[in-house]
């Protein structure tokens, strides 16, 4: 079977998902595929790469080379200005409920001031700050889907138009063009479906998996759920193809992440948990415990291997020496996002002194936690830990209010805790760290009241699911629809 077929063949699925997934009963603005649009770009490759590939401008389908990542494409740039703006705008409609969350996550509003601030001592302070720039993005799209009218079916909603999308796609990428494969630095073929690389692809399709077995289990459990048997088809359709892709990604990290996520859903749902949600606490620490002791007892190496990875986490603790030594500032870093335009050089020569080849376009650290040192230095690192602390807090209220909803935004936060230990996963644009954003900001919501605090009409699983819809403030769909840029929403 050719490409093209294959394309057609998949282009009738997906749209098969999309007509078992229809529900009526629910309404959201037109202003959710924003963030949606957004999602797309961050979990797949930019614009001017899709371009590229088709033959169109010079965009490329490979690894963004360092240098030109201070330039940036001009129509990668229009697309993220546009969707910023008319997302901005559309916020502004939403003024008290958007101040409202905020208010509620000063760690979050406090870090990208920071972030903001860090621009004025970057080497590179316009390419700085137009990389802040996207990264308010990123907090902006999150805010517009937690300020929907009913933000937790517009949350289920995401899911499911983003992942319809992405996750069908990448398999006839794989299997019958060369677009979805490549070769990683060691030489060796790796599956990439709609991303640059099979890390990327792993992670997109973790943080998507969790909202499809999110979706499962309350479909599952509320039988009178609106048109349920043919929307669990469609979201337990989702679910296989993110098994069978983790599978295909060979990406250590996301699948640990993802088997890690899940049984912390299922566990936290137990009944002996639901009777007792302090003991959710108790799992959360003996998972901590239970790493901890893998580390410090020397139980590294089995651990590593179980995963796929060598001993060194596949040269990971080589590149984290090299850019420690490497560092400007070690309490105020080099400046947002600039460590690597700036010392990339540096960090190659001392890597290629251990008997690496020499590899002066390296842009992560492959560590979340030390790339934010090495950007911002211990304030930023400070910073981010007070937002996981907020967000584990904020679940775990939130789990008290909503079991269903308060398991899935305490796994992504304690997954996005792990997953930054081998990947940078607190970046911009990375759908790790728009999904923690999302589970920080939507936790804080439900556990104050925010979100899903009064009653509504019928929602996405049907009236028996009270907290389903939202309290919050928001302007209604008819006032949404015509706000000062309706043409662009519509």
């Amino acid at each position: 079977m050719g490409a093209p077929l294959a394309f057609l063949i998949f282009s009738i699925g997906v749209a098969g998902l999309f007509y078992l997934d229809r529900d009526s009963s629910v309404r959201t603005s037109k202003a959710l595929w924003l963030p949606i649009i957004w999602i797309w770009i961050a979990g797949s490759r930019p614009v001017s790469a899709w371009l590229g590939a088709i033959g169109i401008g010079t965009g490329t389908s490979g690894p963004a080379i360092l240098e030109a990542t201070l330039d940036g494409s001009p129509i990668d740039a229009a697309i993220f200005q546009g969707l910023i703006f008319i997302g901005f705008v559309a916020l502004c409609q939403r003024k008290a409920s958007a101040t409202a969350l905020l208010k509620g996550n000063v760690p979050v509003l406090v870090y990208f001031i920071y972030c903001l601030m860090s621009t004025l001592w970057s080497p590179f302070h316009g390419p700085a700050f137009k990389r802040w720039i996207k990264d308010a993005g990123d907090l902006i799209m999150v805010l517009l889907v937690m300020t929907e009218a009913q933000p937790i079916a517009a949350l289920r909603r995401l899911y499911s138009r983003v992942g319809f999308i992405l996750l069908p796609f990448s398999i006839p990428l794989i299997r019958y063009t060369d677009l979805g494969r490549g070769f990683d630095p060691d030489g060796n073929p790796m599956n990439t479906g709609v991303t640059t690389f099979k890390n990327s692809l792993g992670l997109i399709v973790y943080v998507i998996s969790l909202g499809a077995v999110w979706n499962v289990c309350a479909l599952l459990k509320h039988k009178q759920a609106p048109h349920r048997t043919r929307r669990v088809v469609a979201q337990g359709t989702l679910l296989l193809f993110g098994v069978a892709l983790l599978q295909m990604a060979h990406s250590a990290t996301s699948i640990f992440c993802f088997v890690l996520g899940v049984g912390l859903m299922l566990a936290t749902n137990l009944r002996a948990i639901r009777s007792r949600p302090s003991r959710v606490h108790a799992i959360c620490i003996g998972i901590l415990l239970v790493g901890a002791l893998i580390m410090f007892s020397g139980g590294e190496s089995t651990f590593t291997n179980v995963l796929g990875r060598k001993s060194n986490l596949s040269g990971r603790t080589d590149i984290w020496a090299a850019s420690i030594a490497a560092a400007d500032n070690p309490v105020f870093g080099t400046g947002f996002e600039s460590f690597w335009n700036a010392n990339a050089i540096k960090v190659a020569h001392i890597l290629a002194g251990v008997g690496f080849l020499y590899m002066p376009n390296l842009v992560s650290a492959h560590d979340g936690y030390l790339q934010v040192y090495l950007d911002l230095g211990w304030v930023g690192v400070c910073l981010i830990s007070f937002i996981l602390i907020k967000g584990y807090i904020s679940a775990g209220k939130a789990f008290q209010r909503n079991r269903e909803l308060g398991s899935l935004l305490l796994a992504y936060v304690v997954t996005s805790a792990f997953y930054n230990i081998t990947e940078a996963g607190f970046r911009l644009l990375t759908p790790s760290w728009i999904f923690l954003l999302l589970a920080v900001i939507g936790a804080s919501g439900i556990a104050t009241g925010l979100i899903g605090g009064g009653k509504s009409p019928r929602h996405a699983l049907g009236s028996r699911i009270s907290i389903e819809t939202s309290a919050i403030n928001v302007p209604t769909q008819e006032s949404e629809t015509s706000c000062v840029v309706p043409s662009l929403l519509s």
